[in-house]
């Protein structure tokens, strides 16, 4: 038997408050290799696309806000509130040592 579909009146309201924060961002709208590396990219090349990213990072007035979610939801890859997924994984690694 299949399920109901439910009507709109039953369905939760959008919460835009979890992701308003993501409007204000310095990085919306540039392009995204910026922030995600390509397959085979390693050392100096990826370094120097890190760092670019994080510049932009740090002039974001969201900044807290992304690296929060980033450290939340265990984000896996690209530069997100200035910490590389190298970084935040460190990060992670540590809290956890701590605790």
């Amino acid at each position: 038997m299949p399920l109901p579909i439910p009507t709109s009146a039953q369905l939760p309201a959008p919460n835009a408050d979890i992701w308003d924060w993501q409007i204000r961002g310095a990085c919306r709208g540039l392009d995204s290799s910026l922030f995600f590396y390509p397959d085979g990219e390693r050392g100096r090349a990826r370094t120097a696309r890190e760092n670019r990213a994080k510049q932009i990072c740090h002039t974001c007035p969201v900044l807290a806000q992304c690296r929060t979610y980033a450290l939340r939801v265990r984000e896996p890859y690209g530069v997100w509130g200035a910490m590389t997924e190298a970084e935040r994984e460190k990060y992670t690694r540590r809290r956890r040592a701590a605790a």
